[in-house]
């Protein structure tokens, strides 16, 4: 089963600032996507030669008047994964609970022991929706 790391997922309240941080930190945008309809923006940051391990800066538009108490700043571990679903039925099947299934073939969030949050995306095209997973409900948070 293998797997890839992709990136590490932390909110901002200040996104100019945090940016300005992780450049003094020598990291680098090397991507960019802000969602109108989403009222977000998503600015990942690596160092040079090192652009496949970024660290994802999550901004919401509106605010995060939580930030910096409530310790939303980390957001979520992501890994590619080839097949989605046989790795959530083998997530399943040892007992881990799928917190958002992937519906859409492409995307599921799980929980470590210690209740960290782990994305897990379909490597490449997204997978045809399928049963139990297209019907199945989020369980708890993610």
């Amino acid at each position: 089963m293998p797997l890839k790391y992709l990136h590490t997922m932390v909110r901002v309240k200040d996104l100019e600032k945090s940016m300005a941080f992780f450049e003094l930190l020598g990291l680098k945008q090397t991507r960019r996507m802000d969602s109108e309809g989403g009222r977000f923006s998503l600015v990942f940051m690596a160092p040079p030669g090192q652009e496949d391990s970024p660290v994802e800066l999550t901004w919401n538009w509106d605010g995060d008047d939580e930030l910096p108490s409530d310790s939303r700043h980390f957001g979520h571990l992501a890994y590619a994964v080839d097949d989605i679903y046989a790795t959530c039925q083998h997530l399943m099947d040892n007992g881990v609970i799928i917190n958002r299934p992937p519906r859409d073939g492409h995307m599921a969030f799980v929980r470590s022991p210690d209740n960290i949050s782990v994305e897990l995306l379909q490597a490449g095209d997204s997978k045809e929706p399928a049963e139990p997973w297209a019907s199945m409900e989020n369980t708890g948070h993610w």
